[in-house]
């Protein structure tokens, strides 16, 4: 888990891309919910998937197709977008991309 309690920190130097890859870094967890940050080179993305409570993304860098129900959504720097509780969703990095995902269990 990243350590950034009580200081301010710039997101976009969280986190390095790796060529390949996907990395993740947690930045919370506590019971009711987590906050991770992503990097994702080119090509890389998370397979269909659904989770049993509401995910907010927020792109920081770069570009991601995200699918909701399989309807491909375009996502860039500065957007975000909520995926809801038990639907299928899965991510496309369209260009190497950075995002937040904040997931509230509550």
């Amino acid at each position: 888990m990243i350590e950034i309690t009580a200081k301010a920190s710039e997101l976009n130097k969280l986190i390095d891309y790796q060529e390949g890859a996907v990395v993740s870094k947690e930045i919370i967890r506590k019971d009711k919910g987590t906050v991770t940050i992503f990097a994702f080179s080119r090509g890389q993305g998370l397979s269909e998937h659904t989770a049993p409570f509401d995910a907010l993304v927020y792109i920081f860098d770069g570009q991601a197709q995200i699918f909701i129900e399989k309807k491909p959504h375009q996502v860039k720097t500065g957007e975000l977008i909520i995926m809801p509780a038990n639907k299928s969703h899965a991510l496309q990095a369209k260009t190497p991309f950075k995002m937040l995902l904040i997931m509230i269990r509550a």
